[in-house]
């Protein structure tokens, strides 16, 4: 049996990533469309890691968060991006096996990353707001940098095995994707049609799910506590920027978690049909295209900063 399933599943060597199908003018115009954001959300990024390594006064724990955040933004809207707009122009849309697994590692690796790079986030506001006292000693830049590289080394670790079920496998037809990039339901279905895969169809969303509710459930609990030591802040100015700082990190994270949650909560379930596409588009898109826009229109420090790298000085 193991034998033949190994035959089977070397049947299928590319899949087909059917993106936006639409007629050719569409598919021009949408290639536009992405590109420019893609841009954008590029030199907005890259705008706020060179304000904080250039500018001293954004050397802080906070900030440092930010910088890295908006690197992983870069990193995360680069691995599915750069393809899709390739798949606008191309007549075949296909992606070999190899790299189509090579994206669902880099891009769920990635998500899980930003995941707990927003934990870490609003832990730095937990403590910044609810312990000032101790945040200077607790928050150090030691401690910090190894919040950093905890982030990255987990977001890297927690997706092996999902994508090591995925690799084991059955592709035997069909290998057409209705999405725009690799995502982990519509392989799961795919294999579906060969063999039932309930095992790890469960594997998958207990990980998926595990990952994505712990982490918004500690994040609104750190919140819970900002904003309730806030509302005690008898400076109306302090509240005003405490406020600030939080309403642009919650702004992010519903973003990020609402639509992350539509679509990988139970993956492999099915959706309505083009709907995961398109919850998957705004989460990986346009959510770090937004992120710069949010960080620095609420931010007096990162406006300035960015001011400074726009006009070279």
């Amino acid at each position: 049996m193991t034998s033949e399933v190994r035959n089977v599943s070397l049947t299928v060597s590319e899949f087909i990533l059917l993106g936006f199908s639409s007629h050719w003018e569409i598919q021009l115009f949408l290639f536009s469309i992405f590109l420019v954001t893609y841009i954008l959300t590029l030199l907005g990024n890259m705008a706020i890691v060179c304000a904080v390594h250039w500018d001293r006064r954004l050397h802080t724990p906070m900030y440092m968060l930010l910088a890295n955040f908006s690197f992983l933004e870069i990193c995360y809207v680069s691995s599915d991006v750069p393809n899709m707009l390739v798949n606008f122009l191309s007549k075949t849309k296909t992606i070999s096996f190899t790299q189509c697994l090579l994206q669902l590692y880099f891009f769920f690796s990635l998500g899980t990353t930003e995941c707990l790079f927003l934990s870490i986030m609003a832990y730095d506001r937990f403590l910044a707001i609810c312990r000032p006292l101790h945040y200077p000693t607790v928050m150090t830049a030691k401690y910090c940098s190894s919040l950093v590289i905890f982030c990255w080394v987990y977001g890297f670790l927690w997706f092996l095995i999902p994508v090591v079920l995925v690799t084991q496998l059955p592709f035997c037809g069909p290998n057409v994707i209705d999405d725009f990039l690799c995502d982990l339901g519509p392989l799961l279905l795919l294999a579906s049609a060969c063999v039932p895969v309930p095992g790890t169809v469960l594997i998958c969303g207990t990980m998926s799910s595990l990952l994505i509710f712990a982490t918004f459930a500690y994040i609104i609990g750190s919140y819970t506590l900002v904003l309730r030591a806030v509302v005690q802040v008898p400076s109306a100015a302090g509240r005003k920027k405490a406020f600030s700082t939080c309403s642009s990190h919650l702004a992010v994270v519903f973003l990020f978690y609402g639509s992350v949650m539509i679509t990988y909560v139970s993956p492999g379930s099915g959706q309505a049909e083009g709907m995961q596409k398109f919850t998957t588009l705004f989460y990986s898109v346009l959510t770090p295209f937004f992120n710069p826009l949010i960080y620095s229109l609420r931010n007096k420090e990162m406006k300035a900063a960015l001011k400074k790298v726009l006009e070279g000085s």
